[in-house]
């Protein structure tokens, strides 16, 4: 994106991209928001301390995403002990994800409560997946895992439904999922995406519902994205193009 500034701080349509995701999980219900800071954290926390429900966890190293939502599992754990609940849902998206509808997480949350599922992954169909993690399904359409774009075979670059890194654990299942994850892979990281299979191996119920809109696969890497994402969220928010 050029320059120091951490990706979720850029602006688009009058707001932080980090901003917009809150906006959705705040208009879905979640109001207890655990934002997880690395790079330039100081700057995060300084844009984002104000907003009611947001508290921080400190990613220390960026080992990946798996390593990212693991920063945060103290804080996940206390809000068990806190809570009368014992089946309490984890909603991870996103920071720089703001194209995130409030319909969408709703939908998710609905649909896991229905199930009582350990995890349910909200996806999208999409005519152009470059990039994107490819949601694998057997022969009768069951879920069965998550290929990350650079590892996928050829067969499942064809797959048009994608992940869109927007999930519902049941807390402890994710708790208990993050600390076996490892980093055999071609990056070395500890990925979010081995979670569901992780949960799926022991038993439990996951599964992939394709519930997201194709425009919430806009993502920002790259300036003119940038452009893309503000003018995509002028048209549906219905706000006036800058001047």
């Amino acid at each position: 994106m050029g320059g120091d500034l951490p990706k979720v701080l850029f602006e688009a349509a009058g707001k932080s991209l980090v901003e917009w995701v809150l906006k959705a999980l705040d208009a879905a219900g979640v109001h207890e928001k655990i934002v997880v800071v690395g790079y330039r954290a100081d700057l995060v926390e300084a844009a984002l301390r104000g907003i009611p429900g947001v508290s921080f966890a400190h990613q220390k190293e960026q080992r990946g995403t798996g390593d990212a939502v693991a920063a945060a599992a103290s804080l996940i754990e206390s809000r068990l002990h806190a809570g009368a609940d014992s089946h309490r849902p984890v909603v991870v998206v996103c920071g720089d994800s703001p194209m995130l509808r409030p319909q969408s997480v709703t939908g998710l949350l609905g649909q896991w409560a229905d199930r009582q599922a350990a995890c349910l992954l909200g996806t999208a169909i999409t005519q152009d997946p470059t990039g994107l993690g490819r949601i694998v399904r057997d022969a009768r359409g069951i879920f069965q895992k998550i290929v990350e774009h650079k590892e996928a075979t050829v067969d499942e670059l064809a797959i048009c439904e994608v992940n869109m890194s927007t999930y519902v654990f049941e807390a402890r299942d994710l708790l208990r999922s993050l600390v076996q994850l490892q980093n055999a892979n071609a990056s070395g990281e500890y990925y979010l995406t081995d979670c569901p299979g992780l949960l799926l191996a022991e038993g439990l119920a996951v599964d992939a519902v394709a519930c997201l809109d194709p425009s919430e696969t806009l993502s920002v890497n790259t300036p003119s994205q940038l452009a893309a994402v503000a003018e995509a969220l002028q048209r549906r928010e219905g706000l006036p193009k800058p001047s």
